[in-house]
Protein backbone atom coordinates (compact mmCIF):
# COMPACT_ATOMS: atom_id res chain seq x y z
CA UNK A 1 0.00 0.00 0.00
CA UNK A 2 1.16 3.27 -0.54
CA UNK A 3 -0.56 7.28 -0.10
CA UNK A 4 -1.71 9.15 -3.12
CA UNK A 5 -4.71 10.69 -4.48
CA UNK A 6 -8.12 8.22 -4.56
CA UNK A 7 -11.33 8.05 -6.24
CA UNK A 8 -12.50 11.08 -4.41
CA UNK A 9 -9.34 13.41 -5.61
CA UNK A 10 -9.52 15.68 -2.46
CA UNK A 11 -7.97 13.80 0.14
CA UNK A 12 -5.15 11.28 0.08
CA UNK A 13 -6.32 7.50 0.75
CA UNK A 14 -3.92 4.14 1.06
CA UNK A 15 -4.31 2.39 -2.81
CA UNK A 16 -2.77 -0.42 -3.91
CA UNK A 17 0.08 -0.03 -6.42
CA UNK A 18 -1.20 0.43 -10.36
CA UNK A 19 -1.98 -2.30 -12.26
CA UNK A 20 -3.12 -5.02 -9.45
CA UNK A 21 -6.24 -6.61 -9.40
CA UNK A 22 -7.33 -4.89 -6.24
CA UNK A 23 -6.16 -1.57 -7.38
CA UNK A 24 -8.92 -2.16 -10.30
CA UNK A 25 -11.35 -3.68 -7.73
CA UNK A 26 -11.54 -0.87 -5.75
CA UNK A 27 -11.56 1.97 -8.84
CA UNK A 28 -14.33 -0.14 -10.42
CA UNK A 29 -16.61 -0.38 -7.28
CA UNK A 30 -15.72 3.26 -6.55
CA UNK A 31 -17.08 4.34 -10.07
CA UNK A 32 -20.39 2.19 -9.87
CA UNK A 33 -21.51 3.88 -6.42
CA UNK A 34 -20.51 7.35 -7.75
CA UNK A 35 -22.00 6.20 -11.55
CA UNK A 36 -19.32 7.55 -12.97
CA UNK A 37 -17.55 5.87 -16.35
CA UNK A 38 -14.37 4.09 -16.38
CA UNK A 39 -12.00 5.71 -17.70
CA UNK A 40 -10.32 4.48 -21.59
CA UNK A 41 -6.96 2.91 -19.06
CA UNK A 42 -8.93 1.22 -16.94
CA UNK A 43 -11.11 -0.05 -19.30
CA UNK A 44 -8.04 -1.55 -21.02
CA UNK A 45 -6.98 -3.18 -17.53
CA UNK A 46 -10.81 -4.43 -17.24
CA UNK A 47 -10.84 -6.40 -20.46
CA UNK A 48 -11.17 -9.77 -19.27
CA UNK A 49 -14.56 -8.70 -18.37
CA UNK A 50 -15.82 -7.14 -21.36
CA UNK A 51 -17.87 -9.10 -24.06
CA UNK A 52 -16.40 -9.73 -27.21
CA UNK A 53 -17.18 -8.04 -30.31
CA UNK A 54 -18.58 -9.64 -33.35
CA UNK A 55 -15.60 -10.47 -36.28
CA UNK A 56 -16.68 -7.36 -38.61
CA UNK A 57 -16.32 -5.20 -35.59
CA UNK A 58 -12.71 -6.77 -34.40
CA UNK A 59 -11.82 -6.66 -38.18
CA UNK A 60 -13.24 -2.78 -38.48
CA UNK A 61 -11.00 -1.69 -35.51
CA UNK A 62 -8.45 -3.92 -36.53
CA UNK A 63 -7.93 -2.17 -39.75
CA UNK A 64 -8.72 1.03 -38.55
CA UNK A 65 -5.50 1.83 -37.87
CA UNK A 66 -4.85 1.44 -41.78
CA UNK A 67 -6.57 3.22 -43.86
CA UNK A 68 -9.47 0.20 -43.86
CA UNK A 69 -6.99 -1.76 -45.96
CA UNK A 70 -5.67 -4.12 -43.55
CA UNK A 71 -2.00 -5.00 -43.31
CA UNK A 72 0.54 -7.52 -45.34
CA UNK A 73 0.86 -10.76 -43.60
CA UNK A 74 4.59 -12.46 -43.43
CA UNK A 75 2.92 -15.00 -45.63
CA UNK A 76 2.84 -12.49 -48.22
CA UNK A 77 -0.85 -13.16 -48.36
CA UNK A 78 -3.38 -9.77 -47.80
CA UNK A 79 -5.91 -10.38 -44.57
CA UNK A 80 -7.13 -7.15 -43.71
CA UNK A 81 -9.28 -8.02 -41.22
CA UNK A 82 -6.51 -9.20 -38.52
CA UNK A 83 -6.53 -7.34 -35.12
CA UNK A 84 -3.42 -6.20 -33.83
CA UNK A 85 -4.30 -4.62 -30.47
CA UNK A 86 -3.59 -5.75 -27.25
CA UNK A 87 -7.89 -5.00 -26.70
CA UNK A 88 -8.44 -7.77 -30.03
CA UNK A 89 -5.91 -9.80 -28.76
CA UNK A 90 -7.91 -10.27 -25.50
CA UNK A 91 -11.36 -9.61 -26.98
CA UNK A 92 -12.45 -14.03 -27.30
CA UNK A 93 -11.84 -14.23 -23.43
CA UNK A 94 -15.24 -14.67 -22.47
CA UNK A 95 -18.78 -14.70 -24.36
CA UNK A 96 -20.89 -16.70 -22.58
CA UNK A 97 -22.56 -14.14 -21.23
CA UNK A 98 -23.15 -11.77 -23.87
CA UNK A 99 -23.78 -14.09 -27.17
CA UNK A 100 -26.00 -16.71 -27.12
CA UNK A 101 -26.82 -19.12 -30.18
CA UNK A 102 -30.67 -18.97 -29.51
CA UNK A 103 -31.12 -15.17 -30.40
CA UNK A 104 -29.26 -15.36 -33.77
CA UNK A 105 -30.87 -18.97 -34.81
CA UNK A 106 -33.59 -17.85 -36.83
CA UNK A 107 -32.66 -14.97 -37.76
CA UNK A 108 -29.29 -16.78 -39.12
CA UNK A 109 -30.65 -20.38 -39.97
CA UNK A 110 -34.14 -19.90 -40.63
CA UNK A 111 -34.24 -18.37 -43.78
CA UNK A 112 -31.36 -20.42 -45.13
CA UNK A 113 -33.21 -23.67 -44.23
CA UNK A 114 -36.14 -22.52 -46.14
CA UNK A 115 -34.61 -21.69 -49.24
CA UNK A 116 -32.53 -24.88 -49.45
CA UNK A 117 -35.30 -26.89 -49.11
CA UNK A 118 -37.27 -24.52 -51.76
CA UNK A 119 -34.28 -25.78 -54.09
CA UNK A 120 -34.34 -29.06 -53.01
CA UNK A 121 -37.29 -29.85 -53.38
CA UNK A 122 -37.42 -29.07 -57.55
CA UNK A 123 -33.75 -30.03 -57.83
CA UNK A 124 -35.37 -34.06 -58.90
CA UNK A 125 -38.06 -32.88 -60.32
CA UNK A 126 -36.73 -30.19 -62.97
CA UNK A 127 -35.69 -32.43 -65.64
CA UNK A 128 -39.03 -34.38 -65.71
CA UNK A 129 -40.75 -30.85 -66.13
CA UNK A 130 -38.42 -30.05 -68.96
CA UNK A 131 -39.59 -33.56 -70.35
CA UNK A 132 -43.24 -32.37 -70.04
CA UNK A 133 -42.48 -29.11 -71.98
CA UNK A 134 -41.02 -31.71 -75.38
CA UNK A 135 -37.15 -31.13 -74.25
CA UNK A 136 -35.41 -34.04 -75.29
CA UNK A 137 -32.51 -35.81 -72.65
CA UNK A 138 -29.71 -33.04 -73.84
CA UNK A 139 -32.05 -30.05 -73.84
CA UNK A 140 -33.46 -31.21 -70.40
CA UNK A 141 -30.00 -31.48 -68.54
CA UNK A 142 -29.13 -27.75 -70.50
CA UNK A 143 -31.95 -26.49 -68.84
CA UNK A 144 -31.48 -27.76 -65.52
CA UNK A 145 -27.60 -26.46 -65.69
CA UNK A 146 -29.30 -23.06 -66.40
CA UNK A 147 -29.42 -22.60 -62.48
CA UNK A 148 -25.74 -23.03 -62.03
CA UNK A 149 -25.15 -20.98 -64.71
CA UNK A 150 -27.19 -17.84 -63.12
CA UNK A 151 -25.13 -18.97 -59.75
CA UNK A 152 -21.68 -18.20 -61.36
CA UNK A 153 -22.30 -15.00 -63.72
CA UNK A 154 -24.55 -13.88 -60.56
CA UNK A 155 -21.74 -13.47 -57.92
CA UNK A 156 -20.25 -10.38 -58.64
CA UNK A 157 -23.19 -7.85 -59.57
CA UNK A 158 -24.72 -9.50 -56.05
CA UNK A 159 -21.51 -8.57 -54.22
CA UNK A 160 -22.17 -5.10 -55.67
CA UNK A 161 -25.85 -5.22 -54.90
CA UNK A 162 -25.50 -5.90 -51.57
CA UNK A 163 -22.87 -3.28 -51.06
CA UNK A 164 -25.35 -1.08 -52.40
CA UNK A 165 -27.93 -1.49 -50.40
CA UNK A 166 -26.78 -3.96 -47.12
CA UNK A 167 -27.65 -7.55 -46.26
CA UNK A 168 -31.15 -7.22 -45.26
CA UNK A 169 -32.61 -5.42 -48.32
CA UNK A 170 -30.54 -7.57 -50.74
CA UNK A 171 -32.14 -10.69 -48.73
CA UNK A 172 -35.59 -9.72 -49.29
CA UNK A 173 -35.75 -8.76 -53.03
CA UNK A 174 -33.41 -11.60 -53.83
CA UNK A 175 -36.54 -14.12 -52.18
CA UNK A 176 -39.17 -12.26 -53.77
CA UNK A 177 -37.48 -12.84 -56.73
CA UNK A 178 -36.71 -16.46 -56.31
CA UNK A 179 -40.70 -16.74 -55.35
CA UNK A 180 -41.60 -15.73 -58.85
CA UNK A 181 -38.96 -17.49 -60.37
CA UNK A 182 -40.26 -21.01 -59.30
CA UNK A 183 -43.59 -19.86 -59.79
CA UNK A 184 -43.00 -19.20 -63.40
CA UNK A 185 -40.60 -22.85 -64.08
CA UNK A 186 -43.12 -24.81 -62.90
CA UNK A 187 -46.16 -23.24 -64.79
CA UNK A 188 -44.53 -21.79 -67.69
CA UNK A 189 -46.12 -23.26 -71.00
CA UNK A 190 -42.84 -23.28 -72.77
CA UNK A 191 -39.40 -24.76 -72.34
CA UNK A 192 -37.50 -21.12 -73.27
CA UNK A 193 -39.25 -19.66 -70.57
CA UNK A 194 -38.65 -22.29 -68.12
CA UNK A 195 -35.04 -22.44 -68.66
CA UNK A 196 -34.85 -18.42 -67.92
CA UNK A 197 -36.76 -18.63 -64.69
CA UNK A 198 -34.53 -21.17 -63.95
CA UNK A 199 -31.75 -18.82 -64.76
CA UNK A 200 -33.48 -15.99 -62.77
CA UNK A 201 -33.63 -18.43 -59.89
CA UNK A 202 -29.58 -18.97 -59.54
CA UNK A 203 -29.02 -15.46 -59.73
CA UNK A 204 -31.51 -14.71 -57.06
CA UNK A 205 -29.73 -17.73 -54.91
CA UNK A 206 -25.94 -16.26 -55.39
CA UNK A 207 -27.42 -12.91 -54.02
CA UNK A 208 -29.21 -14.33 -50.99
CA UNK A 209 -26.50 -16.58 -50.06
CA UNK A 210 -23.66 -13.80 -50.66
CA UNK A 211 -25.75 -11.92 -48.27
CA UNK A 212 -26.54 -14.38 -45.58
CA UNK A 213 -22.88 -14.77 -45.13
CA UNK A 214 -21.83 -10.92 -44.89
CA UNK A 215 -25.03 -11.25 -42.00
CA UNK A 216 -22.97 -13.94 -40.34
CA UNK A 217 -19.49 -11.83 -40.45
CA UNK A 218 -21.40 -9.31 -38.23
CA UNK A 219 -23.29 -11.12 -35.76
CA UNK A 220 -20.53 -13.53 -35.09
CA UNK A 221 -18.10 -13.06 -32.60
CA UNK A 222 -14.83 -13.95 -33.97
CA UNK A 223 -14.08 -17.16 -31.54
CA UNK A 224 -17.21 -18.55 -32.94
CA UNK A 225 -16.93 -17.35 -37.05
CA UNK A 226 -16.01 -20.62 -38.04
CA UNK A 227 -18.80 -22.57 -35.70
CA UNK A 228 -21.02 -20.55 -36.97
CA UNK A 229 -20.22 -20.99 -40.57
CA UNK A 230 -20.29 -24.50 -40.51
CA UNK A 231 -23.92 -24.63 -38.98
CA UNK A 232 -25.16 -22.46 -42.07
CA UNK A 233 -23.18 -24.69 -44.34
CA UNK A 234 -25.27 -27.67 -42.40
CA UNK A 235 -28.81 -25.52 -42.26
CA UNK A 236 -28.22 -25.40 -46.14
CA UNK A 237 -27.63 -29.01 -46.36
CA UNK A 238 -30.37 -30.09 -44.01
CA UNK A 239 -33.07 -28.22 -46.44
CA UNK A 240 -31.00 -29.66 -49.43
CA UNK A 241 -31.99 -32.89 -48.16
CA UNK A 242 -35.46 -32.72 -46.38
CA UNK A 243 -36.68 -30.85 -49.65
CA UNK A 244 -36.79 -33.70 -51.76
CA UNK A 245 -38.62 -35.55 -49.28
CA UNK A 246 -41.34 -33.60 -48.75
CA UNK A 247 -41.58 -32.25 -52.42
CA UNK A 248 -42.03 -35.92 -53.29
CA UNK A 249 -45.24 -35.91 -51.07
CA UNK A 250 -46.26 -33.27 -52.96
CA UNK A 251 -46.34 -34.94 -56.24
CA UNK A 252 -48.22 -37.64 -55.45
CA UNK A 253 -51.87 -35.64 -55.54
CA UNK A 254 -51.09 -32.88 -57.18
CA UNK A 255 -48.04 -33.89 -59.95
CA UNK A 256 -44.91 -32.37 -60.56
CA UNK A 257 -46.60 -28.70 -60.06
CA UNK A 258 -47.18 -30.17 -56.68
CA UNK A 259 -43.31 -29.84 -56.18
CA UNK A 260 -42.88 -26.53 -57.20
CA UNK A 261 -45.97 -25.25 -55.26
CA UNK A 262 -44.53 -26.53 -52.44
CA UNK A 263 -41.27 -24.85 -53.14
CA UNK A 264 -42.95 -21.63 -54.08
CA UNK A 265 -44.54 -21.70 -50.42
CA UNK A 266 -40.99 -22.78 -48.45
CA UNK A 267 -39.37 -19.26 -50.70
CA UNK A 268 -42.50 -17.60 -49.13
CA UNK A 269 -41.56 -18.57 -45.49
CA UNK A 270 -38.16 -17.94 -46.23
CA UNK A 271 -38.84 -13.88 -47.01
CA UNK A 272 -41.00 -13.86 -44.26
CA UNK A 273 -38.60 -15.20 -41.25
CA UNK A 274 -35.81 -12.06 -42.91
CA UNK A 275 -38.79 -9.56 -42.41
CA UNK A 276 -40.06 -10.70 -38.94
CA UNK A 277 -36.40 -11.30 -37.34
CA UNK A 278 -34.99 -8.72 -35.77
CA UNK A 279 -32.71 -6.83 -37.28
CA UNK A 280 -29.28 -7.59 -35.64
CA UNK A 281 -27.54 -6.10 -38.25
CA UNK A 282 -28.79 -2.24 -39.03
CA UNK A 283 -25.77 -0.91 -37.24
CA UNK A 284 -23.23 -2.15 -39.69
CA UNK A 285 -25.06 -1.84 -42.32
CA UNK A 286 -25.72 1.79 -41.23
CA UNK A 287 -22.07 2.54 -40.64
CA UNK A 288 -21.40 0.92 -44.24
CA UNK A 289 -23.71 3.21 -46.08
CA UNK A 290 -21.41 6.32 -45.19
CA UNK A 291 -18.76 4.97 -46.99
CA UNK A 292 -18.02 5.27 -50.42
CA UNK A 293 -18.59 2.51 -52.91
CA UNK A 294 -15.79 0.86 -54.81
CA UNK A 295 -16.29 -1.25 -57.94
CA UNK A 296 -16.23 -5.02 -58.27
CA UNK A 297 -13.12 -5.33 -60.51
CA UNK A 298 -11.18 -2.49 -58.57
CA UNK A 299 -11.76 -4.94 -55.33
CA UNK A 300 -10.58 -7.74 -57.54
CA UNK A 301 -7.26 -6.20 -58.53
CA UNK A 302 -6.54 -4.72 -54.66
CA UNK A 303 -6.59 -8.71 -53.66
CA UNK A 304 -5.77 -10.49 -56.79
CA UNK A 305 -2.62 -12.46 -54.73
CA UNK A 306 -5.07 -13.78 -52.23
CA UNK A 307 -8.07 -14.93 -54.88
CA UNK A 308 -5.00 -16.79 -56.88
CA UNK A 309 -3.80 -18.13 -53.66
CA UNK A 310 -6.25 -19.48 -50.91
CA UNK A 311 -8.86 -19.05 -53.71
CA UNK A 312 -7.22 -21.83 -56.06
CA UNK A 313 -7.86 -24.16 -53.19
CA UNK A 314 -11.57 -23.41 -52.83
CA UNK A 315 -11.77 -23.81 -56.34
CA UNK A 316 -10.37 -27.61 -55.93
CA UNK A 317 -12.50 -28.13 -53.00
CA UNK A 318 -15.91 -27.09 -54.80
CA UNK A 319 -14.29 -29.15 -58.09
CA UNK A 320 -14.39 -32.05 -55.36
CA UNK A 321 -17.80 -31.56 -54.21
CA UNK A 322 -19.33 -30.70 -57.41
CA UNK A 323 -17.92 -34.05 -59.09
CA UNK A 324 -18.53 -35.67 -55.70
CA UNK A 325 -22.49 -35.61 -56.36
CA UNK A 326 -22.01 -36.73 -59.99
CA UNK A 327 -20.09 -39.55 -59.80
CA UNK A 328 -22.02 -41.23 -57.27
CA UNK A 329 -24.86 -42.23 -58.84
CA UNK A 330 -22.73 -42.70 -62.31
CA UNK A 331 -20.70 -45.32 -60.30
CA UNK A 332 -24.05 -46.68 -59.24
CA UNK A 333 -24.94 -47.43 -62.43
CA UNK A 334 -21.79 -48.45 -63.56
CA UNK A 335 -21.83 -51.54 -61.58
CA UNK A 336 -25.38 -52.62 -62.32
CA UNK A 337 -27.49 -50.83 -59.13
CA UNK A 338 -30.82 -49.41 -59.80
CA UNK A 339 -32.36 -46.53 -58.97
CA UNK A 340 -33.82 -47.15 -55.14
CA UNK A 341 -30.07 -48.62 -54.27
CA UNK A 342 -28.66 -44.99 -55.81
CA UNK A 343 -31.43 -42.96 -53.67
CA UNK A 344 -30.94 -44.85 -50.18
CA UNK A 345 -26.86 -44.53 -50.40
CA UNK A 346 -27.48 -40.70 -51.48
CA UNK A 347 -30.08 -40.80 -48.37
CA UNK A 348 -27.66 -42.25 -46.14
CA UNK A 349 -25.05 -40.25 -46.98
CA UNK A 350 -26.84 -37.05 -46.65
CA UNK A 351 -27.74 -38.09 -43.33
CA UNK A 352 -23.78 -38.63 -42.24
CA UNK A 353 -22.69 -35.38 -43.53
CA UNK A 354 -24.87 -33.83 -41.41
CA UNK A 355 -23.39 -35.62 -38.03
CA UNK A 356 -19.56 -33.68 -38.30
CA UNK A 357 -21.18 -30.32 -38.85
CA UNK A 358 -20.41 -28.34 -35.38
CA UNK A 359 -17.77 -30.70 -34.52
CA UNK A 360 -15.92 -29.21 -37.75
CA UNK A 361 -16.28 -25.95 -36.64
CA UNK A 362 -15.05 -26.16 -33.74
CA UNK A 363 -11.95 -27.98 -35.03
CA UNK A 364 -11.59 -24.78 -37.24
CA UNK A 365 -11.93 -22.41 -34.16
CA UNK A 366 -9.92 -23.65 -31.65
CA UNK A 367 -7.32 -25.59 -33.71
CA UNK A 368 -6.87 -23.83 -36.92
CA UNK A 369 -8.61 -24.08 -40.24
CA UNK A 370 -6.18 -25.66 -41.83
CA UNK A 371 -6.73 -29.20 -40.04
CA UNK A 372 -10.32 -29.02 -41.29
CA UNK A 373 -9.34 -27.99 -45.32
CA UNK A 374 -6.57 -30.97 -44.93
CA UNK A 375 -9.08 -33.33 -43.61
CA UNK A 376 -11.76 -32.75 -45.96
CA UNK A 377 -8.77 -32.96 -49.38
CA UNK A 378 -7.45 -35.69 -47.72
CA UNK A 379 -10.35 -37.98 -47.20
CA UNK A 380 -12.40 -37.22 -50.22
CA UNK A 381 -9.17 -37.69 -52.68
CA UNK A 382 -8.50 -40.80 -51.00
CA UNK A 383 -11.99 -42.04 -51.54
CA UNK A 384 -12.07 -40.55 -55.17
CA UNK A 385 -8.86 -42.65 -55.71
CA UNK A 386 -11.06 -45.57 -53.84
CA UNK A 387 -14.05 -45.58 -55.60
CA UNK A 388 -12.58 -48.19 -58.62
CA UNK A 389 -12.12 -50.31 -55.99
CA UNK A 390 -16.32 -50.31 -55.24
CA UNK A 391 -17.82 -53.58 -56.81
CA UNK A 392 -20.35 -54.10 -55.01
CA UNK A 393 -23.54 -51.52 -52.87
CA UNK A 394 -22.04 -52.20 -49.74
CA UNK A 395 -18.82 -50.90 -51.15
CA UNK A 396 -20.56 -48.07 -52.41
CA UNK A 397 -21.73 -47.10 -49.62
CA UNK A 398 -18.73 -46.86 -47.67
CA UNK A 399 -16.62 -44.82 -50.06
CA UNK A 400 -19.92 -42.43 -49.93
CA UNK A 401 -20.18 -42.47 -46.61
CA UNK A 402 -16.31 -41.73 -46.54
CA UNK A 403 -16.58 -38.43 -48.52
CA UNK A 404 -19.49 -37.63 -46.88
CA UNK A 405 -17.76 -37.43 -43.35
CA UNK A 406 -15.16 -35.38 -45.00
CA UNK A 407 -17.26 -32.93 -47.04
CA UNK A 408 -19.24 -32.36 -43.87
CA UNK A 409 -16.29 -32.11 -41.78
CA UNK A 410 -15.59 -29.04 -44.20
CA UNK A 411 -18.89 -27.34 -43.70
CA UNK A 412 -18.57 -24.17 -44.13
CA UNK A 413 -14.82 -23.95 -44.40
CA UNK A 414 -15.26 -21.82 -47.81
CA UNK A 415 -17.19 -19.06 -46.23
CA UNK A 416 -15.11 -19.19 -42.89
CA UNK A 417 -12.04 -18.35 -45.10
CA UNK A 418 -13.81 -15.67 -47.15
CA UNK A 419 -14.88 -14.04 -43.97
CA UNK A 420 -10.97 -14.15 -42.53
CA UNK A 421 -10.23 -12.88 -45.37
CA UNK A 422 -12.78 -9.98 -46.29
CA UNK A 423 -11.80 -6.60 -45.65
CA UNK A 424 -13.64 -4.62 -43.18
CA UNK A 425 -14.44 -1.85 -46.48
CA UNK A 426 -15.35 -3.44 -49.99
CA UNK A 427 -16.28 -6.62 -48.03
CA UNK A 428 -19.30 -7.74 -50.29
CA UNK A 429 -17.56 -7.19 -53.78
CA UNK A 430 -14.87 -9.31 -51.84
CA UNK A 431 -17.04 -11.84 -51.30
CA UNK A 432 -18.36 -12.11 -55.01
CA UNK A 433 -15.40 -12.47 -55.70
CA UNK A 434 -14.03 -15.09 -53.57
CA UNK A 435 -17.67 -16.87 -54.34
CA UNK A 436 -16.74 -16.52 -58.00
CA UNK A 437 -13.53 -18.77 -57.22
CA UNK A 438 -16.14 -21.65 -55.67
CA UNK A 439 -18.73 -21.16 -58.19
CA UNK A 440 -15.69 -21.78 -60.94
CA UNK A 441 -15.06 -24.65 -59.10
CA UNK A 442 -18.06 -25.98 -58.94
CA UNK A 443 -19.00 -25.90 -62.62
CA UNK A 444 -15.54 -27.34 -63.45
CA UNK A 445 -15.70 -30.61 -61.56
CA UNK A 446 -18.53 -31.70 -63.31
CA UNK A 447 -17.41 -30.44 -66.62
CA UNK A 448 -13.94 -32.45 -65.95
CA UNK A 449 -16.13 -35.46 -64.64
CA UNK A 450 -17.68 -35.41 -67.99
CA UNK A 451 -14.69 -34.71 -70.18
CA UNK A 452 -12.30 -37.40 -68.51
CA UNK A 453 -15.45 -40.21 -68.49
CA UNK A 454 -16.02 -39.27 -72.17
CA UNK A 455 -12.18 -39.54 -73.17
CA UNK A 456 -11.31 -42.12 -71.53
CA UNK A 457 -13.28 -44.37 -68.63
CA UNK A 458 -15.14 -42.97 -65.87
CA UNK A 459 -12.57 -45.13 -63.30
CA UNK A 460 -10.12 -42.77 -64.83
CA UNK A 461 -12.24 -39.83 -63.82
CA UNK A 462 -12.13 -40.80 -60.55
CA UNK A 463 -8.49 -41.27 -60.04
CA UNK A 464 -7.57 -37.96 -61.76
CA UNK A 465 -10.49 -36.24 -59.05
CA UNK A 466 -8.16 -38.16 -55.86
CA UNK A 467 -5.19 -36.63 -57.58
CA UNK A 468 -6.42 -33.09 -58.08
CA UNK A 469 -7.63 -32.93 -54.58
CA UNK A 470 -4.39 -34.23 -53.25
CA UNK A 471 -2.39 -31.52 -55.76
CA UNK A 472 -5.22 -29.03 -53.67
CA UNK A 473 -3.90 -30.31 -50.71
CA UNK A 474 -0.44 -29.73 -50.93
CA UNK A 475 -1.36 -26.24 -52.46
CA UNK A 476 -3.48 -25.29 -49.46
CA UNK A 477 -0.70 -26.47 -47.50
CA UNK A 478 1.33 -23.52 -48.48
CA UNK A 479 -0.87 -21.10 -47.58
CA UNK A 480 -3.54 -21.52 -45.05
CA UNK A 481 -1.00 -22.18 -42.04
CA UNK A 482 0.31 -18.99 -42.76
CA UNK A 483 -2.66 -17.50 -42.52
CA UNK A 484 -3.61 -19.46 -39.12
CA UNK A 485 -0.30 -18.54 -37.24
CA UNK A 486 -0.98 -14.94 -38.12
CA UNK A 487 -4.97 -15.13 -36.64
CA UNK A 488 -3.88 -16.63 -33.68
CA UNK A 489 -0.91 -14.36 -32.95
CA UNK A 490 -3.53 -11.68 -33.54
Amino acid sequence: MHRELGAVGDRAVDLPPQGTPERRRRAQADRRRRQVPLRGDEVVEALGEQPAQPAAVAGARGAGAQGGHGRRLGCGVHHPNLATSRQERMRGMSTRETFGWRRIAVPAFGPTFLSAAATGAVIPVAALRADELGASLGTAAFVVALTGVGQLVGVLPAGALVARIGERATLVRAGLLDVAALAVAGWAPSLWLMGVALLVSGLASSAFFLARQGFMIDVLPRQLLARGMSLLGGSMRAGLLLGPVVGSLAIAPFGLQGAYGLAVLLAVGSVLTVLTAPDLTGEHERARAQEPHTGVFRVIRRHARLLLTQGLGVTVISALRSARLAILPLWALHIGLDGVDSSQIFAVAGLAELVLVYPGGWVMDRLGRMWVVGALLGVVSLSFVALPLADTKGELLAVALAMALGNGLGSGIVMTLGADAAPSRDRAQFLGAWRLTGEVGHAGGSLGLSAVTTLVSLPAAAVALGALGLAGLAWTSLWIPRADRERSAA
